[in-house]
């Protein structure tokens, strides 16, 4: 085969593993994310109904994540113990019950519990997912490949932030609020995929029947290569992962990163709304969609620097700095305008941030370690998805105002980017010696 041939050979077989596998785990990603998200515009309707406080619905959003971290690492284990295709399609006939089970909820106490379940449930596909893209792609192309999958993040609210408030202002039937249909409504799809993912995943190359013997030759052998041409890889043991200080130090900068991005997203409809009165639930979700927009064209190009450059480190830890100076915009600025165009700087910094910081673990882990590994920086990472959300209902109730809650929220992204650029990524350092090193052959 010539140079040229096996040049086009290779571009073929990475494109056909890219259809057939990105657009499904997108689509997974859009209604998992819909799904934890949507109850930021329910709280346009719903805290008004049930009486929940800013302080209550702070803890409603946040407490999916404590049952997310609980539960993340050992559900990791079984998804590598069953494969992808049973595990991840158990993972959204659990979710996308508990999602459309959230509709009925009659008090704070019902939602409290009823969030916490749909983390438990939840917990391990993220993580799962990022391990199951390892399967498939080599190391060159990973950052660009988690981009196409978590951009399906902004994507969801893209999607979710006009549907979701469009169901809450025209669908009430049977006399049930908008709000409860919007959740049952966008918990249904879930099940539904479930179904399919049972059929249509393919656990590892060497199962895919959709490829020819030829192509299936050439990507065993490319995935085995890329393996081996990772010098510093290791395999640990679950509690050896657990504790290992890169992984703990990572783990770290996630959970202020989360801090801040999720507690943007879950405020959001309610900080819009804060720009006018007059505004409808369709119009604010209308409004919402701008941001995610910018954060997923920001987020593609970002990641497919990364890639080109094949640097991970700065790419993480600029998109940061970028996040902490345009929250503090967001905090202080008073027109609705400029604001919103912080708001959409903010997050363009924060979805910019996810790939390239993945692809870190990858490369100084085997794949079985790696997926614990994530699987623990997702968990203690999410937590901050509860610290966030929850500082910002404390400081809204007791001010009536989301503008300091967003400052702190800044100072903790500020300690993200700084953590973020004083890793040490060294070539033939094992970092063992040091809480804070994090060694990556791909990562200079």
């Amino acid at each position: 085969m010539t140079t040229t041939a096996s040049s086009g050979f290779e571009k073929a077989v990475v494109r056909k593993v890219t259809l057939r596998i990105i657009p499904f785990v997108f689509l997974l990603y859009i209604v998992s994310y819909l799904d934890r998200a949507n109850i930021g515009y329910a709280a346009l309707q719903m805290n008004a109904e049930l009486a929940l406080s800013a302080e209550a619905f702070g803890f409603i959003s946040g407490i999916f994540f404590i049952g997310y971290f609980l539960f993340e690492v050992p559900s990791n284990v079984l998804l590598n113990r069953y494969g992808a295709r049973v595990w991840i399609a158990r993972i959204l006939l659990t979710w996308g019950a508990i999602a459309a089970a959230t509709a009925f909820a009659e008090t704070a106490t019902q939602l409290y519990v009823l969030r916490f379940l749909l983390g438990v449930a939840e917990a391990g596909f993220f993580p799962g997912i990022i391990v199951y893209l390892t399967y498939w792609f080599r190391s060159k192309e990973l950052a660009t490949t988690v981009a196409l999958f978590t951009a399906a993040i902004p994507v969801s609210y893209i999607i979710g932030a006009p549907l979701s408030t469009w169901i809450m202002d025209n669908v009430h039937w049977l006399g049930w609020s908008g709000w409860r249909w919007m959740l049952f409504l966008e918990g249904v799809p879930a099940v539904i995929l479930g179904v399919v993912c049972f059929f249509y995943l393919t656990d590892k190359p060497e199962q895919a029947t959709w490829l020819t013997d030829e192509e299936r030759t050439w990507l065993l052998e490319e995935m085995q290569r890329d393996r081996k041409s990772r010098k510093n890889v290791k395999h640990l043991g679950v509690i050896k992962t657990m504790t290992n200080p890169k992984v703990l130090y990572l783990s770290f900068i996630y959970f202020v990163y989360q801090c801040g991005s999720l507690g943007v997203g879950y405020w959001m409809p309610q900080i819009i709304k804060g720009f006018s009165e007059s505004l409808t639930h369709t119009q604010i979700g209308l409004i919402a969609m701008v941001p995610y927009i910018v954060a997923t064209i920001m987020m593609i190009g970002w990641s497919r620097s990364s890639d080109r450059h094949n640097e991970r480190k700065l790419h993480s830890a600029i998109p940061l700095a970028v996040a902490t100076g345009a929250m503090v915009g967001a905090g202080l600025i008073g027109n609705p305008v400029i604001a919103i165009a912080m708001i959409s700087l903010t997050l363009a910094g924060l979805y910019s941030f996810k790939s390239p910081f993945w692809a870190l673990p990858t490369l100084f882990l085997s794949r079985s370690t790696a997926a614990v590994s994530i699987a623990v920086i997702n968990s203690i990472g999410n937590l901050g998805g509860f610290v966030g959300p929850s500082m910002i209902g404390m400081v809204k109730g007791s001010t009536n105002s989301a503008t300091a809650g967003l400052l702190f929220l800044s100072v903790l992204l500020a300690i993200a980017f700084l953590m973020t650029l004083l890793m040490r990524v060294n070539n033939g350092d094992d970092g063992e010696s040091s809480g804070h090193a994090v060694t990556a052959e791909e990562g200079r």
